[in-house]
């Protein structure tokens, strides 16, 4: 049975009152973000666009392990959501050459032009750049075969009007890509379980889970399930820990159906 406007209002202002996160309006959010629900989690602020220097993840394979995982194949096109100084863009562009593309996009300008400059010193001709915003990677649909999310969900303000408007980009069989670190959401990481609920929330299935040392965290990767559901019938999600009642994480929904099978989950090596 669906909870009345009532319930849900009661659950949504005790869940504010506990978290940082929340204020008593919706003031600070985007217009365009008013029809979805909040975050009930802190969200990490942003921190650099430096995860750790580019020779440190290039000695443990990271962007070499990530892109075999995603199965990159020259050709392809890809959106790498966040890119910063570019780790994954100029790998990314290497990989799927000449006759792939990728799409680089950042909500932070100043990043955006030094990017810019990069791609260019670099000679990178397949890569594009666009500005985003908070609660739209303002891509354009039906166009990519992987996105990339790599360590920034955390610092995603709007993660349901986010997914919400990132879903028509993806290709038929396109996937998303998330790599991130198990940790609290305000310690520039998210729990597994919260990710996967957030992502079911909006339509998307997972379809593989594994955690490798190589990318300091775990990889975790997503496909289109379903309708996109209205904004306003989106039920958030509560971080591991909180004491409320409801809402709460679910057991993540695999498919629509009993016919897709579980995801592909290693769970057995913990990242460092």
């Amino acid at each position: 049975m669906r909870r009345g406007p009532i319930i849900r209002l009661a659950v949504g202002l005790a869940l504010c009152a506990g978290l940082a996160a929340c204020d008593a309006s919706d003031d600070s959010r985007p217009p365009s973000a008013r029809d979805f629900p909040r975050a009930y989690r802190p969200v990490s602020e942003l921190a650099g666009n430096a995860f750790s220097t580019e020779q440190q993840r290039d000695d443990r394979r990271e962007a070499e392990t990530v892109m075999d995982q995603a199965a990159i194949t020259e050709g392809m096109t890809v959106a790498d959501i966040g890119a910063g100084e570019g780790y994954y863009t100029v790998r990314l562009a290497d990989r799927v050459g000449d006759e792939g593309r990728v799409l680089a996009q950042d909500i932070d300008g100043a990043v955006l032009r030094r990017l810019g400059s990069r791609v260019e010193r670099e000679r990178h001709d397949n890569v594009s750049i666009i500005r985003g915003d908070i609660d739209d990677p303002k891509l354009p649909p039906n166009s990519f075969d992987r996105i990339f999310m790599v360590h920034m969900y955390h610092e995603v303000t709007e993660p349901y009007a986010f997914l919400w408007n990132m879903r028509p980009a993806l290709r038929e069989g396109g996937q998303v890509i998330v790599v991130d670190v198990d940790r609290p959401a305000d310690q520039h990481g998210i729990n597994p379980q919260l990710l996967f609920c957030e992502f079911e929330r909006v339509g998307y299935r997972l379809v593989e889970f594994v955690r490798k040392p190589e990318i300091a965290g775990y990889y975790a990767q997503f496909e289109v399930a379903g309708e996109r559901p209205d904004p306003r019938d989106i039920e958030p999600c509560v971080q591991p820990g909180n004491d409320s009642e409801t809402p709460t994480i679910p057991p993540p929904a695999f498919g629509p159906g009993a016919g897709d099978g579980p995801a592909k989950v290693n769970d057995g090596v913990q990242g460092t």
